[in-house]
């Protein structure tokens, strides 16, 4: 998962806890997150990434429910809190919210493994599952009758990428 990684610095917000608070669910005031954030390395925070996407992948398979955070069936927004959750980062809820919360925005030439990557005006979210050469895959949970898989970053989702952001 290391191929393709581009170094960048997060910033995190008031909306997001960081691992080793009192509560992952609790908001941590804005200064102690982005001291937290700048202490850490980029391999540090490469490390919550693949985290989150370690979690995400074992969920493969588990079927798409509107409303449904885990642990036995997401949407597509539950999917990316419930995973980065496991590797201790705390995200809101709808897919809006978790790009507003995160101030680190990304650009699709710039994708890495763990960013989270929105489509069709921000109402659909996944997560970068893995950049091999200028292919990037994603994990997400897409709609009903579906399930958590892993898929292509091809030309349609190009054309309908809203936005991107690195929680980590």
């Amino acid at each position: 998962m290391a191929g393709g990684l581009v170094a960048a610095t997060a910033v995190l917000t008031p909306a997001i806890a960081v691992a080793g608070t009192s509560s992952a669910s609790a908001a941590t005031p804005v200064a102690k997150v982005v001291q937290q954030a700048k202490k850490k390395s980029w391999a540090e925070r490469q490390q919550l990434a693949r985290k989150a996407l370690r979690a995400a992948a074992s969920k493969k398979g588990k079927p798409y429910r509107w409303g449904a955070s885990g642990p036995n069936a997401f949407d597509c927004s539950g999917l990316v809190q419930w995973s980065y959750k496991k590797a201790g980062v705390a995200l809101p809820r709808v897919t809006g919210s978790q790009y507003s919360a995160v101030r680190n925005k990304v650009s699709w030439k710039n994708l890495a493994p763990g960013d989270l990557v929105f489509f069709n005006g921000k109402r659909h979210v996944g997560l970068v599952y893995k950049k091999t050469g200028n292919t990037l895959h994603m994990i997400h949970s897409p709609h009903s009758g579906s399930s958590v898989k892993v898929v292509k970053l091809d030309g349609y989702r190009k054309r309908t990428f809203a936005g991107a952001v690195r929680p980590y």
